[in-house]
């Protein structure tokens, strides 16, 4: 008897998926020697100290599984950070939990909080995890725009959004891609807004320490309002130079930590363990997220420094380690098409806003990734200066 080879035929979940143009732009940079200034990840080490510390833990014997919930050491110095920057108590044992990284930290909130049917409202241009993750968890997704160039909250458009079917509104700060922070004030706005209702909030603050020139993170735990029925989303990869670690953390009320943790256990279990001490044991000192943001400014100021000596028009970077650019004094191109251009005839990548938007709205900016060594922002300064 023949047997056919045959792949059953697949329905999609997420048809419109496909490459993202992360990994066209990384292709298309490396096949033309060009600077990658697209994806978002630093190009210099960690901390040594911190090498050492994952080392010495192994050594130590921890190489198992650790606590579903994450080592109780690196939840206690989560919530004694929490409690020191923004003067809000949460249980370690309750309402911490360690992730394999923010994006997991996401989707796990979402698959437990949202029900075929529900809306979660998106504000665009945003990361581009949110929307397959709210699609896959049955949700629909309402997308509510930032107000083009500027990229502020419009909370007009928010309240019309909101519907009694709305379960969730994400929002990010400081964000990807646009560099902007929340105010408190918008902050506030929000609480008012979402204050006479059940709607939930998913608050990805990846960028968390890295805000400048003398502001402060409004970390939705600041808030009463918000932080009872939030999501508090981070990443030690972000905030250590480690991205390719995948740890991260949410903080949320032990109600909510509960439906957490239950979608958790059965979507990763739980995370690298001698990692998760050697965060624990770096995290007694709290100089290297207090000195992240003068570090990351200085490379701000450099990377601008070198772009305002051409017909690139920068947007004001507030936060996280992005500069966004409008070209419209340059070329007459579309987003996607400059960022080829610029790829292969400048030697620079970089990534198209219109790519965080699933309408693909143009408004002529792109974006930059200045998290790099300061040789690699100076080459790519260099090339740039021919605009």
């Amino acid at each position: 008897m023949q047997v056919l080879e045959r792949t059953p035929t697949l329905q999609t979940k997420l048809p419109a998926v496909g490459t993202t143009i992360f990994t066209v732009m990384s292709q298309l940079a490396a096949e033309k020697g060009a600077v990658n200034l697209g994806q978002g990840f630093p190009d210099f080490a960690c901390d040594p100290a911190l090498v050492n510390a994952v080392t010495s833990a192994m050594q130590s014997g921890h190489n198992q599984y650790p606590p579903m919930t994450g080592v109780p050491a690196l939840r206690n110095a989560v919530a004694t950070k929490i409690e020191a920057l923004h003067a809000r108590k949460y249980s370690a044992d309750t309402e911490i939990t360690i992730t394999a990284g923010a994006t997991q930290a996401i989707i796990t909130a979402i698959l437990a909080v949202v029900r075929t049917g529900d809306e979660v409202i998106v504000l665009e241009p945003c990361y581009d995890s949110y929307v397959p993750n709210i699609e896959l968890a049955g949700g629909t997704v309402v997308r509510v725009p930032l107000t083009p160039k500027t990229f502020r909250p419009d909370f007009e458009k928010i309240s019309a959004a909101i519907t009694p079917k709305t379960r969730a509104i994400l929002i990010n700060s400081p964000h990807n891609p646009s560099a902007t922070i929340w105010s408190e004030a918008e902050m506030l706005q929000l609480q008012d807004i979402l204050a006479p209702t059940e709607i939930l909030l998913i608050s990805d603050e990846v960028y968390e320490h890295m805000v400048f020139d003398g502001q402060q993170h409004q970390s939705a735990t600041r808030f009463a309002g918000l932080a009872a029925r939030a999501f508090i989303v981070s990443s030690f990869g972000k905030t250590y130079h480690v991205t390719g670690w995948k740890v991260g953390y949410v903080a949320a009320p032990a109600s909510l930590t509960a439906e957490f943790r239950k979608v958790h256990q059965f979507n990763v279990f739980t995370v690298n363990t001698p990692v998760q001490h050697a965060l624990a044991a770096y995290m007694a000192s709290p100089a290297p997220y207090q000195e992240l943001p003068a570090f990351y400014q200085r490379k701000r100021d450099l990377f601008l420094s070198g772009i305002q000596k051409t017909r690139l028009k920068p947007l004001h970077t507030q936060g996280s380690y992005f500069q966004c650019v409008d070209i419209s004094a340059i070329s007459d191109l579309n987003e996607a098409d400059f960022c080829k251009w610029l790829t292969t005839e400048i030697g620079v990548a970089a990534i198209p806003l219109s790519a965080f938007y699933g309408n693909g709205f143009d408004q002529r900016v792109v974006r930059f990734c200045f998290a790099k060594k300061d040789e690699t922002l100076l080459l790519a300064l260099e090339r740039l200066a021919k605009l």
